[in-house]
């Protein structure tokens, strides 16, 4: 049995940690390089003499420089994880079950390690490398086009989990396919305002919390707002 979600973002290991502090410095060196000369006119030698890593560990972490330069996306947890959401039942709100979807789908945990750059793995730097990001994809289209294409992705994905959730909750509703993957389609969009809204916040204030905080808040703020507004 893995180890539940919580725990796993709460206490990572110092190999977990440095793992993210890697990646963090591949993207932190990407975006500057990006932004100071543009995207087109960096080699990922140079992101990778920056960061300090070899262009081998590069590849390791990111398939191109885009994809260093637009940041990883989540990626749904394992089949246990989205099992356990399925059969859940409607005893639990859905947007719950998918708050917790979320949290063990991306890294959330303390991603500062004691032995790193601290240019690298301060705050400072998670408010940098989101700041940069955020404009090279508003100056660079092609940029933006792929991130949206990442999120489109992960978005069917997740809608196709919480369409089998709705179908398991709701015979009736799972007998009209177009109703169901309609239904599956409106819950998704509003998961994805509640996760852009943390994502924003966590980013925001330099990444000084757990982004696990951050998506609970977001979550329990849309649960609010449904009680309001009916």
């Amino acid at each position: 049995m893995s180890a539940a979600p919580d725990a796993l973002v709460s206490e990572p290991g110092l190999r977990e940690r440095k793992r993210i502090a890697t990646r963090r410095a591949i993207q932190l060196a990407a975006v500057e390089l990006a932004s100071e000369r543009g995207f087109d006119r960096v080699t990922i030698d140079e992101i990778s003499h920056v960061a300090n890593v070899s262009p081998r560990t590069f590849f390791n972490y990111f398939p191109s420089k885009e994809s260093a330069i637009i940041g990883e996306l989540p990626e749904l947890p394992d089949e246990e994880t989205i099992e356990q959401f399925v059969a859940a039942g409607p005893e639990q709100p859905i947007l719950d079950g998918i708050s917790t979807l979320l949290i063990a789908a991306i890294d959330l945990g303390d991603t500062s390690d004691p032995d790193a750059d601290e240019r690298t793995s301060g705050p400072e730097s998670v408010h940098r490398l989101h700041e940069l990001r955020r404009a090279l994809l508003k100056d660079n289209p092609e940029l933006f086009a792929l991130r949206m294409a990442s999120m489109h992705k992960f978005e069917d994905a997740l809608s196709g989990v919480v369409q089998r959730r709705l179908a398991h909750d709701d015979p009736e509703l799972a007998a009209d396919q177009e109703a169901l993957h309609q239904r599956a389609r409106l819950v998704t969009y509003v998961a994805f305002a509640g996760m852009r809204h943390a994502w924003s916040c966590w980013a925001d204030h330099g990444g000084v919390e757990p982004l696990s905080d951050r998506l609970r808040s977001s979550f329990e703020q849309l649960s609010t707002l449904g009680t309001q507004v009916r």
